[in-house]
């Protein structure tokens, strides 16, 4: 989608009646509550099966109902949209369910060619080590696995068929199994991207890049509750070897986190350095929350294994503040009304154009 073309349709918008939009999904009642806490009308767009949520919590004043998430592509939905002066917010739900960004009309907090480098494992490494971060390696073939490895595939999935793995015919062995458990299909398993796994903690770190004050802020740090690998902890050992169980890392949930301070000079160093390589790749650059996903290994070294170019769920651990955004801002701030703020400053100060495409 031509970014002039999204800028034609946001001059036509009444400032003063903006409205936030996003899919219920993901982060959604985040995004949601933030947009209301700064004073902006909600629309949230949901399937028939989550409408109970939303209508429970309260945070949407308009809920429009979807047959499926992709019907936000729709001409008379996006027709819809622009007339009421809606401003989407994207979560990990458009790229794993939607993905055809370029098709979408209506404004975009965000950067939308950024998002479509996230899904592209290759891009995405490319943008990280542009930016000087430690990775770990990547193999090409299954038969090149000469260690652990952890293998995943392409967009938002949530860990849903995630596996470890050290050798080609554990490789195959292990994708054969989430094939026929249907976590994953043959496509999947030809497209995987086969990274080395680094033994350590991991850490996410929820960030937002700000054009209005041109500075990078930590908002949240979180980590995972993955389903069977973190199950397996209540399964005595003698009993896991005997069910030949193997662990998968479907994210169930979040967990906040606070790190040793000493070590957030790493993680601030080398989101700065991805918000500037992002500004090579696609104007305006990064705009918003992005997440910079790690490991520390035994001597406290960060090593940077994904990037997310938008909200991350793991950010609602941060609701209302986390004490890095207490610290900051001095108030309750969390990623969804740091979102709103942006908007709301971008749009006082005449810089809308700046924080959309």
């Amino acid at each position: 989608m031509d970014r002039s073309r999204i800028i034609e349709v946001l001059s036509q918008y009444d400032k003063e009646r903006l409205t936030i939009a996003t899919l219920g999904s993901h982060s959604a009642l985040n995004i949601l509550r933030g947009a209301k806490d700064e004073g902006f009308r909600t629309i949230c767009l949901c399937r028939e099966r989550e409408r109970i949520i939303y209508e429970s919590f309260g945070v949407a004043d308009e809920i429009i109902e979807l047959g499926d998430y992709s019907d936000l592509l729709d001409k008379s939905m996006q027709d819809e949209l622009i007339e009421k002066n809606a401003i989407i917010i994207p979560h990990g739900t458009f790229n794993a369910y939607i993905g055809r960004l370029d098709e979408l009309r209506v404004p975009v907090f965000g950067n939308r060619v950024l998002m479509l480098w996230e899904v592209d494992r290759e891009k995405q490494r490319k943008w990280l080590l542009d930016a000087g971060l430690t990775l770990p390696r990547t193999f090409e073939r299954p038969e090149d696995i000469d260690r652990l490895v952890i293998v995943k595939y392409p967009g938002a999935k949530g860990g849903m068929g995630y596996f470890l793995a050290s050798s080609p015919e554990e490789f195959y062995e292990k994708a054969k199994q989430m094939v026929e458990k249907g976590l994953i299909d043959a496509g999947d398993v030809e497209n995987a991207h086969i990274q080395e796994y680094i033994v350590g903690a991991n850490v996410y770190f929820s960030f937002f890049y700000s054009p209005v004050f041109g500075r990078v802020e930590l908002i949240a740090v979180d980590r995972r509750y993955e389903s069977s690998a973190d199950g397996l902890g209540r399964i005595p050992a003698e009993q896991q070897l005997k069910a030949e169980i193997t662990p998968t890392y479907t994210v169930i949930g979040n967990f906040p986190v606070v790190l040793r301070e000493s070590l957030l000079a790493q993680a601030i160093k080398a989101a700065r350095s991805v918000v500037e390589v992002s500004k090579q790749i696609a104007y305006p650059g990064m705009v918003g929350p992005f997440c910079l996903e790690a490991v520390f290994d035994e001597n406290a070294r960060m090593v940077v294994f994904e990037i997310s170019a938008r909200i991350v769920a793991g950010s609602n651990v941060g609701i209302p503040a986390s004490p890095y955004s207490y610290v900051l801002f001095g108030e309750p701030m969390y990623m969804g009304r740091r979102i709103a703020r942006e908007i709301r400053l971008a749009a006082e100060k005449n810089m809308l154009e700046e924080v959309i495409y």
